[in-house]
């Protein structure tokens, strides 16, 4: 058990006079449960049901009034109910019973003063079957796989930690910090996997926690395919993600198979919303709002880049490289990055986006765009010189101001660049490392370009 960043954001959920009930999403095993668990940690009184087991099942199911439910899940877990402003209820795979979701309003506008977090497994099934969702009762935040910061922070690598989160970054701790990071890249971000390889140190040893990790999705596939058939389709997918990760993908035929775009598209759909992957469309804007282009080819995003690695036998290859972006013609490198990226949200509505040029028989695509207060930042994951990020440049040429990012394999510059129409502009270079931390070092750039 080691700290994740979604803690801050509970912290500020408790502290907030506006709280209300509040819906953990997130894919399976991604450590939704021990997070409640440790946050739990800062309030006096805990009470957690888990709704797979009848006898909490039962209690949500003969109660009405939400007032009497509380006051018997504080008597049969021996709780002050004086206490009860003092107190965290955890509501645990709580899609078992989609009568306490429609609950969880009852308890905001009844209950005020008691801190309610629920949770789920296969939650993200349920929230799209015709149950009253309370729509303005609710809160919402996601957990996603551990980033590399908490990485570090699960190996006791403190000197690291600090430095990735000091600006500038220091030279002389930047090839730790790869080395440290490359296996993070080749492991992934499950916290069961982390937690292994931090205990044993071990790679071999991690194959079986790996397979059984893919059989659990597996297994859930009849819990949220609406038929037989579509129950093959989508186990098609799940095996077939890993090798298509970082590609821009067709549905109709996609991974090699003779299924048809409309039953791939919904397949597809159903793993991002159980947060399996994300389709990444592209935009061609320079400003916000982002408006993606729905018609264009989306580039898919896995949730785990370790997953990934072991499924596409890519693992070998990160073991010995000492470039990531040599792995995969790139897309491990850009998957990872992608990866980190939105790691540190926890927005549902949180999206990555990626460009392109907005013209006919054009290639140009930048692999990012990083939303920063008013601009669309754009990200480049190369290994090349800066010179040659032609796409970058056309994208610097159109927008209205003057910073771009580069993430690669060096340590962390920043010069003064031109683009071949003579515009100006600042070449963020920062090591692939740094990419969780792009909002820190934005801030911290304009701070010190102010003084």
């Amino acid at each position: 058990m080691y700290n994740r960043l979604i803690l801050n954001e509970l912290g500020n959920w408790k502290q907030s006079p506006a709280r209300k009930p509040l819906i953990l999403r997130g894919a399976r095993q991604v450590g939704k449960t021990t997070a409640v668990d440790l946050f739990a940690k800062t309030y006096p009184q805990y009470i957690r049901v888990n709704l797979e087991q009848q006898e909490s099942a039962n209690l949500f199911t003969q109660f009405d009034d939400v007032k009497k439910l509380a006051e018997a899940l504080f008597f049969l877990q021996q709780k002050n109910w004086q206490q009860r402003s003092d107190t965290l209820l955890f509501i645990d795979e709580i899609q078992q019973v989609p009568r306490a979701i429609s609950m969880l309003r009852y308890f905001y506008e009844q209950l005020p003063e008691l801190h309610v977090i629920a949770a789920g497994s296969l939650l993200e099934t349920v929230l799209q079957e015709n149950i009253s969702i309370p729509v303005g009762r609710v809160e919402y935040r996601v957990l996603r796989p551990v980033n590399f910061y908490e990485f570090l922070l699960a190996l006791g690598e403190t000197a690291a930690s600090k430095a990735l989160t000091e600006m500038p970054v220091r030279d002389f701790m930047h090839e730790s910090l790869m080395q440290l990071f490359h296996t993070y890249t080749l492991i992934g971000g499950m916290p069961e996997i982390i937690q292994q390889y931090a205990e044993h140190r071990d790679l071999v040893g991690l194959s079986n926690t790996y397979e059984s990790i893919l059989v659990s999705y597996l297994d859930d596939v009849e819990k949220y395919a609406r038929n037989s058939s579509m129950v093959q389709v989508i186990r098609h997918c799940i095996r077939s993600i890993f090798t298509e990760a970082g590609k821009r993908i067709s549905f109709a035929g996609f991974g090699n198979s003779n299924y048809k775009s409309r039953e791939i598209g919904e397949a597809l759909r159903i793993l991002e919303r159980v947060m399996l992957m994300q389709l990444i469309y592209p935009s061609s804007m320079f400003r916000p709002p982002m408006i993606s282009n729905k018609r264009k080819k989306p580039r898919l995003q896995v949730f785990d880049t370790g997953l990934v690695n072991k499924y596409a036998g890519l693992q070998a290859d990160i073991i010995g490289t000492k470039n990531l972006n040599e792995i995969f013609e790139g897309k491990i490198a850009e998957h990872i990055v992608g990866q980190e990226m939105l790691s540190t949200s926890f927005s549902s509505l949180h999206e990555l986006h990626f460009w392109i040029r907005d013209k006919p028989d054009t290639d140009a695509e930048v692999d990012f765009i990083f939303s920063f207060e008013n601009l669309l930042i754009p990200v480049e994951v190369k290994s090349g010189a800066s010179g040659k990020l032609k796409s970058l440049q056309l994208f610097m040429d159109s927008c209205p101001h003057d910073l771009a990012i580069r993430l690669y394999n060096g340590k962390m510059n920043i010069h003064p660049a031109e683009t071949t129409n003579g515009k100006t502009y600042h070449l963020l270079n920062l090591p692939y490392y740094m990419a969780s931390q792009l909002t820190s070092v934005l801030h911290w750039f304009i701070q010190s370009r102010m003084k």
